[in-house]
C-alpha cells in the first residue's frame, strides 16, 4: 500500500537526482540499469578480522560448548527465512542445538510464531538480541551459520559467520551467492525438503564442515577487506 509506493518513489528520486547511486550486490545494480537505465557503482560491505572467543559466557548462560549448535544471527524478520529453517531443522536427526540470536525487527507476533513453530524441539533456543562478548562466542564456536534469507542486500551477518571461520549455509539468492562463490553451501530458496537435507548432509559429515571452515575467513577478508572497499569509497567521492 502506502508503504511500497513511498519506497518506490524514494527509489526514483535517488535515481533521478544523486550525483551517483552505490549498491551492495551486482544483482541490485543490474536492477537499476534493467528498470531505469542508470549506471551506479558496486561497492560492497566490508569486513574486519575478529577476535575468535572461547565458549566462556555461552556455556554459562545456554549450556553452548564448541560445534554444539547451528547458528543464526541476524534480525527476526519474515524475510530472513526462519521459519523455513525451524521446519527444516525440526526434521534433522542430530544432537545438536539450533541458535536462533537476534532480536525482532517486525512485530513481536512474529517472533511468537516462530517460538510456537518450535515449542515442540527442545533443541530450539531464542537467545534474544546479542552483542558484544556474547555474539562474538556464537560466531566462534558454531558448529555451522545458516542464513536461509528470501531477500537480502548484501548479509553483512554472513560476512561476519565467513569472518570467524564458520562454514556457512545459504539459500540460492544471487545477494547470498555472489558473497561465498564455491566457499559454502546453498540451498534452493524457500525450499524447506531442500535446507532439510543441506542440514543433514552436513551434521552427518563433519569432515566436510571442517573442510568449509578452513578456507571461509581466509577468502572473506581477502574480497571484502575494509581497505578495498574504502578506497573504492574515497576515490567515487573524490571523483
Amino acid at each position: 500500500g502506502f508503504g511500497s509506493k513511498y519506497i518506490h518513489m524514494g527509489e526514483r528520486a535517488a535515481v533521478r537526482f544523486a550525483d551517483e547511486i552505490i549498491v551492495l550486490s551486482e544483482n541490485v545494480r543490474q536492477y537499476f540499469l534493467d528498470t531505469y537505465g542508470r549506471t551506479t557503482h558496486f561497492i560492497p560491505n566490508g569486513v574486519s578480522a575478529p577476535t575468535v572467543e572461547s565458549p566462556r559466557l555461552i556455556e554459562e548462560k545456554w549450556g553452548l560448548q564448541k560445534d554444539s549448535y547451528i547458528l543464526y544471527l541476524g534480525r527476526i524478520v519474515p524475510e530472513k527465512g526462519e521459519t523455513y529453517l525451524i521446519e527444516a531443522f525440526k526434521q534433522v536427526k542430530t544432537d545438536k542445538k539450533l541458535v536462533i540470536a537476534g532480536g525482532s525487527s517486525d512485530t513481536e507476533r512474529y517472533l511468537k510464531e516462530l517460538q510456537t513453530l518450535a515449542a515442540e524441539d527442545a533443541r530450539i533456543l531464542f537467545t534474544g538480541f546479542v552483542q558484544g562478548r556474547l555474539r562474538d562466542e556464537l560466531y566462534s564456536n558454531a558448529y555451522l551459520y545458516c542464513l536461509p534469507s528470501d531477500l537480502e542486500g548484501m548479509p553483512l551477518s554472513l560476512l561476519e559467520a565467513m569472518s570467524y571461520g564458520n562454514c556457512c549455509l545459504v539459500s540460492d539468492i544471487p545477494e547470498c551467492t555472489e558473497v561465498v562463490e564455491d566457499k559454502a553451501v546453498s540451498f534452493r530458496k524457500s525450499n524447506v525438503e531442500d535446507l532439510r537435507q543441506k542440514l543433514q548432509a552436513l551434521c552427518d559429515h563433519p569432515e566436510m564442515v571442517s573442510d568449509y571452515k578452513k578456507n571461509a575467513a581466509g577468502f572473506i577478508l581477502n574480497k571484502y577487506g575494509w581497505d578495498d572497499v574504502v578506497e573504492k569509497t574515497l576515490a567515487l567521492y573524490r571523483r
